[in-house]
């Protein structure tokens, strides 16, 4: 519930005006109105005195930040493990061991992405090895940069789909 609902409920339940809870709190009338109103955040000072003008306890309030935390989290959960599988666009490991090590405890779902993204970059490299020989049996480049190619266009599209809640593609490991 947003705060501005909840005080304008707990003050109702109370019987004030708005006009009395200003007096009581210090505050303007227009200030309870455009709190009430969803127009401002009210200051944690504000509400302190709101709280103690209500006669509740002033945590009520701060349990409705918890949603916007949690929003935040949901956000870190797609973005991290999407960075994961972009860090596998240029097939060095390093990077990608790097990230899954300081962002494992943060972020649950992380593991999994971390060893999609690790089979897809040996992939990539079995494919530039094989890509290698052709060229240096044949002259011909082809094999090296289209393996090069697919591997990084692979990573990024896999990134995009982790951002948007959608499965990776990895013939592997199912998301």
């Amino acid at each position: 519930m947003e705060t501005g609902k909840q005080i304008k409920e707990l003050r109702l339940k109370k019987g004030l005006t708005q006009e009395e809870l200003a007096h009581k709190t210090e505050v303007s009338t227009r200030t309870i109105q455009r709190i009430e109103n969803g127009e401002v955040d009210p200051r944690a000072y504000t509400l302190q005195m709101i709280a103690k003008a209500l006669d509740v306890d002033f945590s009520i309030f701060i349990t409705h930040k918890t949603d916007e935390t949690e929003e935040i989290q949901s956000v870190d959960d797609n973005n991290w493990p999407a960075l994961v599988h972009l860090s596998g666009a240029i097939p060095l490991i390093i990077p990608t061991i790097l990230l899954w090590r300081s962002k494992k405890k943060q972020c649950k779902k992380l593991t999994t992405h971390y060893y999609a993204s690790l089979s897809m970059q040996l992939c990539i490299w079995v494919i530039v090895l094989i890509g290698l020989w052709v060229y240096w049996r044949v002259n011909q480049p082809v094999p090296f940069i289209g393996g090069l190619l697919i591997g990084a266009l692979a990573s990024i599209m896999n990134a995009i789909f982790v951002m948007n809640g959608k499965p990776f593609l990895n013939p592997f490991i199912k998301s």
